[in-house]
C-alpha cells in the first residue's frame, strides 16, 4: 500500500544531481543509424547527429556488482530508493534547442525534480522526474523531462478490451526482432533484462515475449514524424508509453497530418492497443 513507503524519506533525493561527459563518435551513429535503420551515408566529423541519439550518451557505467537483479543500477544513489521493483521508463518531454553534431563534446545535467505516489490498478506506484540538461561542445541542445515509474511485483496489466489502435493517416510497419532489441540495449548501455533475457521477461516479469525499449519506439516515431515533413526533424517531442511491445510481433507507427505545426502519432502491434503516444511540434 502508498503508506508503507516513506514519501518524506524519498523526497530527501529531490534536488540531486548528477553530471556526466561523452564524446559523440562517428562509429556510434553508425551504429545508431544500421540499428533503427536510417539511411545515411557513412559518418564524418562535423555531421549533425540524429535525434534522440542522447539517449545513448552519458550512460552510466555502473559496474557488474552494482546492478539489481532486473538488470538495472542499484537505488540509492543518484535515484531515490524506492522500495518497489519494477522500473520503467514512462514518458520524457524533450525540446531540441540545437545540434548535436559528430565530434562533440557531450555534457548531462541531470537533477532530480521530482517524487510522487499515486494508486493504480496494479498497487502502488512511485512517479521520479529527472531533468535533464545536454550540451554539446558547451551549447544548450536538449531539454529533457524524463519520468520514471516503479511497480510492485506482478504480472503486467492487461490490455483493456475495445481499445485497438486506429490507423493513422500514414502508416509504417516495423519488426523489432530480438537482434533489434539486443543492439539498442548496447547502445544504449542497458542491463534491463526484460528485453534480451527471455526467461527472465517472462518468469519473472510474467511478460510472454521480450520488451521493446520504451525510448527505442519513441526513436523510430520520431523519425517517422520527420519523414513525413519533409525529412526536417521536430523541435519538440513528447512521448508516454501506455502498454507494451514485444519483440517477434510487427509493429505498426503511425502519423497523423501536421496541424498547426503539430503532428500526432503511436505505436501499436497488429489489432492490438496503443503502445505508445507522442506529440512532435515543429516552430
Amino acid at each position: 500500500m502508498v503508506a508503507d513507503i516513506d514519501l518524506a524519506y524519498l523526497e530527501q533525493w529531490i534536488g540531486r544531481a548528477q553530471v556526466a561527459e561523452d564524446i559523440l563518435t562517428p562509429s556510434l551513429v553508425d551504429r545508431f543509424n544500421a540499428t533503427i535503420g536510417l539511411q545515411a551515408q557513412r559518418t564524418q566529423l562535423g555531421d549533425v547527429a540524429p535525434r534522440l541519439i542522447h539517449f545513448c550518451l552519458c550512460v552510466d557505467a555502473v559496474a557488474m556488482a552494482g546492478l539489481g537483479q532486473d538488470g538495472h543500477p542499484a537505488k540509492g544513489d543518484f535515484l531515490p530508493p524506492v522500495p518497489l521493483p519494477r522500473r520503467m521508463w514512462a514518458s520524457s518531454d524533450i525540446e531540441f534547442s540545437g545540434d548535436i553534431r559528430v565530434g562533440d563534446a557531450v555534457r548531462r545535467e541531470s537533477r532530480i525534480a521530482s517524487v510522487a505516489l499515486k494508486h493504480g490498478r496494479a498497487g502502488s506506484l512511485c512517479f521520479v522526474e529527472v531533468e535533464h540538461r545536454v550540451l554539446a561542445d558547451q551549447r544548450l541542445a536538449v531539454t529533457e523531462r524524463q519520468t520514471l515509474v516503479y511497480k510492485q511485483d506482478g504480472p503486467p496489466a492487461p490490455a483493456q478490451a475495445g481499445d485497438a489502435a486506429p490507423m493513422g493517416a500514414a502508416v509504417q510497419s516495423v519488426q523489432p526482432s530480438e537482434p533489434m532489441l539486443f543492439r539498442y540495449s548496447a547502445l544504449t548501455f542497458n542491463a534491463h533484462r526484460i528485453h534480451y533475457d527471455l526467461p527472465y521477461a517472462m518468469g519473472v516479469e510474467g511478460y510472454p515475449a521480450l520488451v521493446v525499449h520504451g525510448p527505442l519506439q519513441a526513436t523510430l516515431l520520431l523519425h517517422f514524424a520527420a519523414q513525413q515533413h519533409g525529412g526536417r526533424a521536430p523541435d519538440s517531442f513528447v512521448f508516454r508509453g501506455l502498454a507494451p511491445a514485444f519483440a517477434g510481433q510487427a509493429l505498426t507507427l503511425h502519423a497523423d497530418g501536421i496541424d498547426a505545426g503539430k503532428m500526432e502519432l503511436w505505436t501499436a502491434a497488429t489489432a492490438g492497443p496503443i503502445a505508445m503516444k507522442a506529440t512532435a511540434h515543429w516552430r
